[in-house]
């Protein structure tokens, strides 16, 4: 019998999954999870509502999540003072399936998505995907998108899809609403979709705005956010898209048919009926966030201003052996963006001592740490 060899595409022949470490111990800092288990209240209500739709489970899922899509727009009004319908707003299995669905809409042969990097490392494994063109641009020392050259790379590019996030990931910052204003203003001269990537939004610092805002004037610009990280709900798997409802239907073309399941969407919506348990979670995060920014710097680490749930810190001559000296004491934190640098999700106020105390016993780091 001859031996098999599955046709995958050539060009995936040599890649491999996409995926952070899943390690089972103590303190799990590394995927900006919020740490928090859900209210008892919350937990109660999801459970009573999904025995409430068992029985129907027989039944496919409403495909169009008209209920969802109407209590998320009730939320951002809530969240962002902005008013949208539910029709401006798209539902999925979250913000990464968005992202797909966008692709395959938007991008394609013959097509390109630019980004600036350091910036979310899914984004060229969507355009893999999807067969489109992706470029990126590196980001200012500060980590902030350098606007002069975004306008001349849209303008000589003509990109069907631009890629911002806000705040970003792995540094976690946030993009000036003048900037992001520039990009659109370029977009909309070439045609392409500017996409906000907002998963991080609920923690921006008072008086940063949302991309949201800019909305009713460019209809260019879809927003993406998730329930994975203020709400709680990263087991959950519920991210959306906030934009034109010209925008949003290209998005229900390329879905797969029932994409979001009905136990997805009862558990969504009941923690949107509850959103005000989540907001001193929320709270407690910015504040104990704000606190280990803070405590970095006066041990000497550079740190990226923040306006998410996690913080990018450095710099390190060799932080694989600082990765390593943290996870033998048990606390599991992030390698990702520039060389030199760490992420660590901010978790509960114990979870942040524990890193604290473990960093400091890390070899090394008091004579590698650079201001």
């Amino acid at each position: 019998m001859s031996t098999f060899v599955p046709p995958i595409r050539a060009d995936l022949a040599n890649e491999v999954p996409y995926g952070a470490p899943q390690l089972d111990v103590p303190v799990r800092l590394n995927v900006n999870e919020n740490p928090f288990a859900l209210p008892n209240e919350l937990a109660q209500a999801m459970g009573a509502a999904v025995a409430a739709i068992a029985p129907e489970l027989n039944r496919y899922p409403d495909r169009e999540a008209v209920e969802l899509r109407a209590e998320l727009a009730k939320y951002l009004n809530s969240e962002s003072g902005v008013v949208v319908t539910g029709e401006q707003v798209w539902a999925a299995n979250g913000s990464n399936e968005v992202m797909h669905q966008l692709f395959l809409a938007f991008g394609g042969p013959g097509r390109t998505a630019i980004s600036f990097d350091p910036t979310y490392s899914m984004y060229p494994e969507y355009a893999r995907d999807t067969f489109t063109r992706y470029l990126t641009y590196a980001r200012n020392d500060d980590f902030s998108v350098d606007v002069a050259d975004a306008v001349q790379a849209i303008a000589a590019e003509k990109p069907s899809i631009v890629l911002l996030t806000s705040p970003n990931n792995p540094t976690g910052t946030a993009v000036a609403t003048a900037d992001i204003i520039a990009i659109l203003e370029a977009g909309l001269a070439v045609n392409a979709v500017v996409v906000v990537d907002e998963a991080y939004a609920e923690f921006r610092r008072a008086g940063t705005p949302s991309a949201l805002e800019l909305l009713a004037m460019y209809p260019n610009l879809m927003v993406s956010r998730t329930m994975s990280k203020a709400f709680g709900l990263a087991g959950a798997r519920l991210g959306y898209a906030v934009a034109s409802t010209q925008l949003i239907d290209a998005l229900r073309i390329v879905r797969l048919p029932y994409h979001l399941s009905t136990v997805t969407q009862v558990v969504a919506v009941t923690a949107l009926q509850h959103a005000d348990l989540l907001q001193a979670q929320v709270a407690t995060l910015r504040d104990e966030r704000d606190a280990l920014a803070q405590w970095l710097e006066q041990q000497g680490y550079r740190v990226a201003q923040s306006d998410a749930n996690f913080i990018l810190f450095g710099t390190f001559e060799d932080r694989d052996v600082v990765w390593q000296s943290l996870l033998d004491q048990g606390v599991l934190i992030r390698q990702t963006g520039p060389k030199g640098w760490l992420r660590v999700s901010v978790g509960t106020p114990e979870e942040n001592d524990r890193f604290r105390a473990a960093l400091q016993q890390a070899p090394g780091t008091e004579q590698e740490a650079q201001g």
